[in-house]
């Protein structure tokens, strides 16, 4: 029987390595709206209003290497609740000036934008699983077609206090050297390929939903892997939703021949491309 992990599974936090933290900081508490939860030193931790559990981590590296014609980060892409609090999160930007783009991926509706380093983020919202496009093998197709800004807008009540309380990260998209060898690593990990976007991007995710990690090779095809001291992604982590759900995982990798390294309740795991993933519950 081929292991899958729990569909309850998440996308729990994303630490980038930054260049100035105070700058950083300032981006995603006023801009986005996460809010700074704690500072120490040189690592500031950001979650979403009302919420005590950081989401972001930013670190400030000392002499860091600035290179992006690596694998990395693509976006990171935080979930909204609800279309009004993407239309608010939309007016907000719109209000500040920041260049943005849109679409609508048939089961969501996506704002993109850049931070201060150029670390791509997504902000979106779901559409109701009963409008997204499942094929009977489990493939979602999704489409990128122009957002009707307008209709998200209308749902807006101008009322933007922040990243909305609910909000978290709903998934990590990641410039890979090699979709295939990425393919058999994440499948390896029991993710199930959702999508294969144009031989050039593939998405897969834990359960049903459309995907909790994007790859692609737009960047191009086997690309240097990202450095320790290089500015961007430090790692990203999965949540499963139980200590039985986590031992089990543990013994998949075991089967499986995945080197990992077990740190107190988590397992640090680095991919084929250079990229540290970490599992804990």
């Amino acid at each position: 029987m081929v292991y899958t992990l729990p569909k309850e599974t998440i996308v729990k936090q994303v630490k980038l390595k930054v260049e100035n933290l105070d700058v950083m900081t300032e981006f995603y508490t006023q801009m986005i709206g996460l809010v700074l939860l704690n500072k120490e030193q040189n690592t500031a931790f950001l979650g979403a209003q009302n919420s005590s559990e950081a989401i972001v981590i930013l670190e400030e590296l000392v002499d860091p290497i600035l290179n992006d014609k690596t694998t990395g980060l693509y976006h990171t892409a935080f979930l909204l609740p609800t279309r009004k609090d993407l239309g608010n999160s939309l007016l907000w930007l719109l209000q500040n000036n920041i260049e943005i783009g849109a679409a609508d991926h048939g089961y969501s509706e996506a704002i993109y934008l850049s931070d201060p380093e150029g670390n791509g983020i997504e902000i979106y919202r779901d559409k109701p699983m009963t409008e997204w496009d499942i094929r009977a093998d489990g493939e979602i197709i999704g489409v990128t077609e122009e957002l009707d800004g307008d209709a998200v807008v209308a749902e807006a009540d101008g009322q933007w206090l922040g990243m909305a309380p609910g909000s978290r990260i709903g998934h990590v998209h990641l410039q890979v050297a090699d979709l295939e060898e990425t393919e058999t690593f994440y499948e390896k990990l029991g993710f199930s390929l959702k999508s294969n976007f144009g031989r050039r991007a593939k998405f897969f995710a834990a359960g049903e939903y459309h995907h909790h990690i994007g790859t692609n090779t737009w960047n191009g095809e086997h690309v240097a892997l990202i450095g320790e001291n290089q500015l961007g992604l430090a790692w990203y982590t999965f949540q499963l939703p139980s200590r039985e759900a986590f031992e089990l995982f543990v013994k998949q990798l075991g089967e499986t021949s995945v080197e990992y390294v077990k740190e107190n309740e988590q397992v640090v795991i680095q991919d084929p491309n250079g990229m540290k993933i970490k599992f804990g519950y």
